[in-house]
């Protein structure tokens, strides 16, 4: 028919906004480690997605409630002969945030053959694919699913203005908001999805997890020595 779906749906509380966050793990990647820098060197990378998506929460308004967290990334397993505890590290971060309640979901990475147009020599390598379909779909998903009323993408990645643009056709009234991770910022989301703000550096550093992270199931992760 073309027309936007109800928004919120029938039977929904329009005073109360329902929040899914959606972490773009790749693009917030360097930011905590960009934030250590003006922090006198105190690693911010242990990050507690729960704790700090919840401290946000105010900046929403309207009483804001957490409907959940989304994590995406992948395991960069083609490092591991030049680093070989890379995807360990990551594998512990990643079963740190699963215990706190943050579901994980991982893309993967892709050989891509290229030739150097200066030497013609055959260059290999990995792009990391699939992440921004994954948010994409999702984003979808929860509003089609009425899972949310707002969603806010931490990431400043401009690949996600037709996921957003396309939410805002198809249920008028839901909300596409961005939480630039700290140092990154698109001038393009930000007018797209008035309300996005900026993380801080010193909200990370408030915002980590304990060290060592004793899971409700009683296993002990330790954070690693680089974070």
């Amino acid at each position: 028919s073309g027309r936007k779906a109800r928004w919120p749906p029938p039977g929904c509380d329009p005073e109360v906004f329902s929040s899914a966050f959606l972490v773009d793990g790749f693009n917030l990647y360097h930011s905590p480690r960009a934030a250590s820098i003006p922090l006198g060197g105190r690693g911010t990378k242990w990050l507690d997605l729960n704790a700090l998506c919840r401290s946000y929460l105010h900046i929403i308004g309207g009483g804001a409630e957490l409907a959940g967290i989304h994590y995406f990334s992948a395991l960069a397993k083609h490092l591991e002969a030049t680093k070989p505890d890379v995807t360990r590290r990551h594998q512990a971060f990643i079963s740190c945030l699963e215990a706190t309640g943050v579901t994980v979901r991982l893309s993967r990475f892709k050989r891509k053959s290229t030739r150097c147009n200066v030497c013609g020599a055959r260059l290999e390598r990995y792009e990391e694919k699939e992440t921004d379909v994954a948010i994409a779909s999702t984003l979808l998903e929860l509003f089609h699913l009425a899972a949310c009323d707002t969603a806010v993408i931490l990431s400043g990645d401009s690949d996600l203005v037709p996921a957003t643009r396309a939410v805002q056709r198809m249920f008028g009234g839901a909300r596409v908001l961005f939480a630039f991770p700290y140092g990154r910022k698109s001038k393009e989301l930000a007018q797209l999805a008035p309300g996005s703000f900026q993380m801080t550096k010193e909200n990370y550093a408030r915002h980590q997890l304990p060290d060592p992270f004793v899971a409700p199931n009683g296993d002990v992760t330790r954070k690693p020595a680089a974070w």
